[in-house]
């Protein structure tokens, strides 16, 4: 069939009458959906909280680092005068992560941030992140956060790495899974990559709108991992998943292991295959092109499973 539809651009003024007004507590609303596109888990602290004459959108918080979190949103492109105050209110509530929402980034603007990530500590992260209202001919409209400028981990702890006693082995770590994260963010729209490699064996993902669950890449004896960490009250989630056992398998196409990890307050569903961090460039290559892969199949064929556990475990 070639019956398609127009996909249509909508400007935000259509949807929203008023950015202070309309925008920003839908904005308020959705600061989780917000979270996901950036690989944070954002918990609302405060609205129009002042700095001097000037007032802050929204303040929030990353649940998984404890760090404060500064958001300014605005209509049409970015411009000069948020640029001003996204600086203020940064150093007004000493935030670690500053994001700021527009329909459009100028390019000297993404340049700006661009340049505040390369120069900044380790701790200070900036994005720029892209609000997209779609709709398929008169349909209802959809959104999309699409981040367009965010920090490059590696590069932005590379002074603290020689500054530290890091082993060679643990710096092969960073690199690799850093490369990792660059590729499934530029290229794949994967969740959770905003989180820095912590130079150990494993790096975790945080898997969008599901809670708790986290998809992981790693290495561990000689082997190449790519599955599903499933944290806290996750044996009756693992249960209900294991009973549905054979349909994931072949819809995932190959052989889980379905480890329940009894005693320990996590489960994992694990994909392996042989590789270590030791191994030539070129392997390493092909092995990150086998965790890309597998990490998309489990985005693919586990969401929907697990929504459904969720919902009949309610």
């Amino acid at each position: 069939m070639n019956d398609f539809g127009e996909l249509k651009k909508v400007p935000l003024r259509e949807i929203w009458s008023h950015e202070a007004h309309d925008f920003t507590p839908w904005l308020e609303s959705n600061i989780e959906a917000l979270g996901d596109a950036l690989g944070l888990e954002l918990e609302l602290t405060g609205r129009e909280e002042s700095v001097g004459d000037f007032s802050l959108d929204l303040l929030a918080k990353d649940l998984n680092s404890s760090r404060t979190v500064i958001i300014e949103n605005q209509f049409y492109d970015t411009d000069h005068d948020h640029l001003g105050k996204l600086i203020t209110y940064a150093a007004g509530f000493d935030a670690s992560i500053v994001i700021w929402i527009s329909e459009k980034v100028r390019d000297e603007h993404r340049q700006s941030l661009e340049w505040l990530n390369q120069r900044t500590d380790t701790e200070t992260h900036f994005f720029a992140v892209v609000v997209e209202i779609l709709k398929i001919d008169d349909s209802k409209p959809a959104f999309d956060f699409k981040p367009v400028v965010f920090p490059n981990e590696w590069q932005k702890s590379k002074r603290q790495r020689t500054s530290t006693n890091i082993s060679p082995k643990a710096e092969k770590y960073g690199l690799y899974f850093q490369g990792l994260i660059d590729e499934l963010r530029e290229k794949h729209n994967f969740p959770g990559v905003a989180a820095r490699p912590n130079n150990q064996n494993r790096h975790y993902f945080a898997a969008g709108c599901i809670k708790k669950i986290w998809y992981e890449a790693g290495f561990v004896g000689g082997r190449a991992s790519a599955g599903i960490y499933i944290g806290v009250e996750g044996k009756i989630l693992f249960d209900a998943l294991e009973r549905r056992k054979p349909e994931i398998t072949s819809e995932f196409g190959g052989q889980l292991e379905w480890e329940r990890l009894d005693g320990k307050n996590y489960s994992t569903i694990s994909f392996y295959r042989d590789g270590d961090i030791e191994s030539t460039e070129s392997d390493l290559e092909e092995i990150r092109e086998w965790h890309i892969e597998n990490l998309l199949k489990l985005k693919e064929v586990f969401p929907p499973e697990i929504k459904q556990a969720l919902e009949e475990k309610e």
